[in-house]
């Protein structure tokens, strides 16, 4: 049995963030929480790329362009959609995840989804370091393990 996994070594990789600035009051604590994390798997400030965005809809677009510019090894993608009075949330957050996603399998970037989806701020503010973790810390843990397990899997043959 062959199993392949990946392992939580960011030494000597690339990453970018994609940060919306749109309630930064709960991105910038996202952040706080990727950059830790990379930083305590042996990434360096020369490694990180961080690019702040308006809003979590265009979260993707600049992923895409950070993927397709060959500058990094992962993207990290930060954001928060908190619910309001009108449908605008379900828009937004169905894209921004249909949208990060289509990143990773058009790019072959290893491309995570750490946008914060919540129903109301107390909800955010708990997954961004208060109560259940920082969303931002375990977006980063995912995407340091699958730039790992990328390098290792063989590549696909070109006919």
């Amino acid at each position: 049995m062959k199993v392949r996994k990946g392992y939580l070594n960011a030494s000597g990789r690339k990453f970018a963030i994609v940060v919306s600035r749109f309630n930064q009051f709960i991105t910038q604590k996202l952040l706080e929480g990727a950059l830790d994390c990379l930083h305590r798997h042996g990434a360096k400030d020369d490694d990180l790329e961080v690019t702040w965005v308006p809003g979590a809809f265009e979260i993707p677009y600049l992923a895409k362009r950070i993927a397709e510019s060959g500058s990094c090894d992962g993207i990290v993608c930060l954001g928060a959609v908190i619910r309001g009075a009108t449908p605008h949330f379900d828009f937004v957050a169905n894209e921004v995840a249909k949208g990060v996603a289509r990143v990773a399998l058009e790019t072959g970037i290893p491309t995570v989804y750490g946008v914060v989806t919540a129903d109301n701020i107390e909800q955010a503010v708990e997954r961004a370091g208060a109560k259940v973790g920082n969303r931002g810390f375990d977006a980063a843990l995912a995407t340091i393990e699958l730039v790992d397990l990328y390098r290792n899997l063989p590549r696909a043959k070109k006919s």
